[in-house]
């Protein structure tokens, strides 16, 4: 089993979001990637320009971050030669291992494009070496740059960053100081291919935590009505944890409750809706074991949101 430490770079819409191509927001132009093998040693490197087909004129932004030049990039090779000269290289019994979510998802959207997403059979098991690094560093989530992590680390700075096979190295060599077994068990789930129907949803527990990930609903809330979706099983037991607060909506994309085991306290259920690019739903679903202070934040901020609603309906009836 090898681990392909990759990073991408793209080009968007230099003529405003109104003009962009909804399908693909964000072209790729640029694979970088390292591979390592199960002892996390670098054995090999990848790198392709990819010349652009959706927007030839660079973004000020890209041309600005990038350093590359539309001159440069007409000299590259087509998309679905790069990136199936890419998988290829990849090999079959591999983990991917991005800096943040964005790449992945951005790969899976030019795949779809093309018409080339079966190469990539999701949703697909990555490590996100981001994501490691605040946990195993700064004790939470972060999204700090490869660039402040290397300085964190005071790790070399020879090559330049936002190219993308400098900065796949640059997120290899941080991979290679996370504990082993510390980032086996804080796998990454994307979630751009979902679950399409019941028997594919994911379940799985963490040490602290657990997540479901749903099958397409036509809608939030008939998302919200599902019972998969909104039980809240303690991970620890697996007995019924009782809804102290049932699920209330925080914003449209977001739904908090709080539960109760008898044996195991207090748990924050946290249930996020995502969309498709078809405009289909699902949800991603955590259930957290928390203490009181925590479980009191969620009361107070449940009764917040009622006093800010009852406030905006008494105003709404004044105007009438």
């Amino acid at each position: 089993m090898n681990y392909i430490v990759f990073d991408l770079e793209w080009n968007q819409c230099p003529y405003g979001k109104e003009k962009e191509n909804k399908k693909l927001p964000f072209e790729i132009i640029e694979i970088g990637a390292v591979k390592l093998d199960e002892n996390r040693n670098i054995v090999d490197s990848f790198q392709e320009i990819i010349k652009p087909v959706v927007y030839h004129r660079l973004h000020f932004r890209t041309k600005e971050i990038l350093g590359i030049t539309s001159n440069r990039l007409e000299e590259g090779i087509p998309f679905k030669a790069a990136v199936k000269k890419f998988l290829e290289w990849c090999g079959t019994d591999v983990k991917f291992c991005t800096w943040g979510s964005a790449d992945l998802v951005e790969l899976q959207r030019n795949l779809k494009y093309y018409r080339m997403l079966f190469l990539l059979k999701g949703p697909v098991f990555y490590y996100d070496v981001q994501k490691l690094f605040g946990l195993i560093y700064e004790n939470e989530k972060t999204t700090r740059s490869l660039e402040y992590a290397i300085d964190f680390l005071k790790m070399d700075k020879g090559d330049t960053f936002h190219q993308a096979l400098n900065d796949a190295h640059y997120t290899a060599e941080i991979l290679k100081k996370i504990p082993e077994n510390f980032m086996k068990r804080n796998y990454s789930i994307d979630c751009y291919q979902n679950p399409k129907n019941k028997d594919s949803e994911i379940y799985t527990v963490f040490k602290d935590y657990s997540k479901f990930i749903s099958r397409e609903f036509s809608s939030k809330e008939e998302a919200m009505m599902d019972k998969e979706v909104t039980k809240t099983q303690c991970f620890l037991c697996k007995r019924t944890a009782k809804k102290k607060i049932r699920w209330f909506s925080v914003n449209p994309k977001s739904h908090l409750c709080l539960a109760y085991c008898p044996e195991h306290g207090y748990f924050k259920g946290k249930a996020r809706i995502k969309k498709t690019d078809e405009g289909k739903c699902y949800v991603v679903k955590t259930l957290k074991r928390i203490d009181e202070a925590e479980a009191s934040e969620i009361r107070e901020k449940r009764e917040a949101l009622r006093k800010k609603r009852r406030m905006k309906r008494h105003q709404e009836k004044k105007k009438k």
